[in-house]
């Protein structure tokens, strides 16, 4: 088994060259380098062209394209039209917890807010000699300041949130010295020793780093230490770049949905600002290079936004700095709505809603770190009733905050219910003149958009999420204010331009095929709830109607009506060929507002 699994795994080096000697491992290389064998086991090509080859770049999958048939002769350079990849270097210092974070560091500090997070071994030194033969006790380094003779202790607040919480009971005030030590004492601390000999020993001896270097970019000497923060300073708010939100088409962040071949596709319809999937703070610190692809952004994307979302003021401020030394985008986006519970379970997402100084301090720590504009998406609460988003719009814009997005349903309600856009008119009525409110839920037509937006004056704009997923057109039917009766067709070109840009974005091998197939299936999940204008009584369309089964205007329309993923398989064989054996498929996401009690 373990050599049929080494056949078919061809080495990309030699894959691409078609070259047997182009492995600079040679005889040690873990792939395959036998072509001949692995062409005799691989599948039959797929029809139609390389993906590359009709950009007329060379193909980066060489012999485990599945187009390689129609490869050609080219050598011209290839051109990548994707940025914000994680190099390798900064990965590096993110795995040993070498990166600098000057502006955080110094912003957190600022706001009283470090204390919180780290704790001097004097103030537990009571209760590390408690737990000195506890085996969950040990000693962790703190990458960020120097040790001498002893370690500082931390506790690890993404795993236990009672230091937060002393200080949400506080008011958000700083907590002493005392309180601290009292706050950790209820939690459970984790370290890890500083060396393997003589760990957590007076005798341990750490190489001094050098102060002119802040994540091996040089400082001039010449400058006072004093004065050194100064140097990564952030403008004022005022003088930052301003996004100018009104009416712009605002696709809305889309976890597993809102990957970068759809907001490349919503962008060809009409979308003008674009906004990367959900990305973690913790998993971004930590160089997760799954989490990093997250934040990729294609060259189209000319006004595009990255999403994270974290549970503390110095997580997600060193996250964005972070991401601002990183990466390429024009704003950042803090995701305060996310209803999922291994999300709120961290005090994350929807969760924040509940500690409102806690949005406060995470608010003011990160627009002071970051060079763009700040946004916040919150949703109207967490519980049914206890409506909070109006308290927060009167106050975030002096926390630092550009614009808010406001999702006009609560955590518990999810989707079961219409967004209240009655609600949302009064969190604007309440905001600055220079703060930006969007209005998120139910938007499914260039009707719902003018009666939100054209009939608000403190409503910026709609951001749209489900409706941009059933039917990515919406974007064409706002701009040229009509509903498009689009046919069975013109949908399945659709299809097969999100099915290119996938195999550009995931791969045109073997596994990129099915990875894009995948995404695909995913998204057939949403668009075979789209109804025909041309079937309709009533127009247009609601977002929570669920029609019986019905037969289209031809057969393609019927199928992809269809609510079984059988149909949506059969599909996706029609552009990426046939599915590999005992293939099944079941969608990631059920929504709750489509369900069949819901209509009775």
């Amino acid at each position: 088994m373990q050599e049929q699994e080494s056949v078919l795994r061809l080495c990309v080096a030699v894959a691409k060259s078609g070259n047997v000697d182009a492995c600079k491992f040679g005889a040690s290389c873990r792939f395959t380098h036998d072509i001949d064998a692995y062409l005799a086991q691989k599948p039959a090509d797929l029809e139609g062209t390389c993906p590359f080859t009709v950009l007329g770049q060379p193909c980066p999958y060489g012999l485990t394209c599945r187009f390689s048939g129609t490869h050609k002769d080219n050598h011209a350079p290839s051109e990548s039209h994707e940025i914000n990849t994680l190099s390798k270097d900064v990965q590096k210092l993110l795995w040993k917890t070498k990166y600098k974070f000057p502006r955080a560091s110094e912003q957190i500090k600022h706001l009283g807010l470090k204390e919180v997070i780290k704790i001097k071994a004097s103030a537990l030194a009571e209760d590390r000699s408690a737990d000195h033969d506890n085996p969950d006790v040990s000693c962790e380094l703190n990458g960020d300041e120097k040790t001498e003779s002893s370690c500082n202790t931390a506790v690890n607040v993404e795993h236990d949130s009672s230091l937060c919480e002393e200080m949400d009971k506080l008011g958000g005030e700083p907590l002493d010295g005392d309180s601290v030590a009292r706050a950790a004492k209820k939690s459970k601390i984790e370290v890890v020793e500083i060396n393997k000999e003589g760990a957590g020993t007076h005798d341990t001896k750490l190489e001094p780093e050098d102060p002119n270097l802040v994540n091996g970019l040089e400082v001039p000497s010449n400058i006072p230490s004093s004065c050194r923060v100064d140097l990564v300073a952030t403008p004022h708010l005022r003088e930052r770049k301003i996004i100018d939100f009104r009416e712009k088409l605002y696709l809305a962040p889309l976890t597993t949905v809102g990957n970068l071949p759809f907001r490349r596709l919503c962008k060809t319809l009409g979308a003008d600002i674009t906004c990367g999937e959900m990305a973690m703070c913790t998993n971004l610190m930590q160089g997760q290079a799954s989490e990093w692809a997250l934040l990729r952004r294609h060259s189209s994307e000319d006004l595009f936004g990255v999403q994270i979302c974290g549970a503390f003021p110095d997580t997600v401020a060193r996250t964005i700095e972070l991401v601002d030394n990183e990466c390429s985008f024009d704003f950042v986006d803090i995701n305060m709505g996310c209803p999922i519970d291994l999300v709120v379970n961290k005090g994350a997402g929807s969760s924040l809603l509940n500690k409102p100084m806690r949005i406060k301090s995470i608010v003011q720590a990160s627009s002071a770190v970051t060079k763009r504009p700040l946004t916040v998406k919150v949703r109207t609460a967490f519980f049914e009733g206890r409506n909070r988003a109006d308290s927060l719009v009167s106050d975030i814009y002096d926390w630092g905050a550009s614009a808010i997005t406001i999702h006009g349903r609560s955590r518990q309600q999810r989707y079961s219910k219409n967004a209240d856009w009655d609600y949302i008119n009064q969190c604007a009525q309440k905001a600055p003149d220079d703060l930006h409110v969007i209005g998120n839920g139910d938007i499914f037509s260039f009707t719902d958009w003018n009666r939100h937006v054209s009939g608000s004056s403190k409503i910026s704009t709609c951001m749209i999420a489900r409706g941009a997923l059933v039917k990515p057109w919406i974007f064409t039917e706002i701009k040229e204010q009509r509903d498009w009766d689009i046919t069975s067709g013109e949908r399945l070109n659709i299809l097969k331009d999100f099915t290119r840009f996938g195999l550009e974005h995931w791969g045109s091998d073997t596994k990129g095929v099915e990875t894009t197939r995948h995404f695909l299936l995913e998204w057939l999940s949403y668009t075979c709830r789209y109804i025909p204008v041309g079937l309709l009584d009533v127009v247009p369309q609601q977002l929570n109607w669920r029609p019986p089964s019905y037969c289209g205007r031809d057969d393609l329309e019927t199928l992809m009506a269809s609510d079984s993923a059988a149909d949506w398989v059969r599909i996706s064989e029609l552009l990426l060929g046939k599915v590999p054996e005992g293939f099944t498929f079941a969608p990631k996401h059920k929504s709750n507002s489509y369900d069949r009690a819901e209509n009775g």
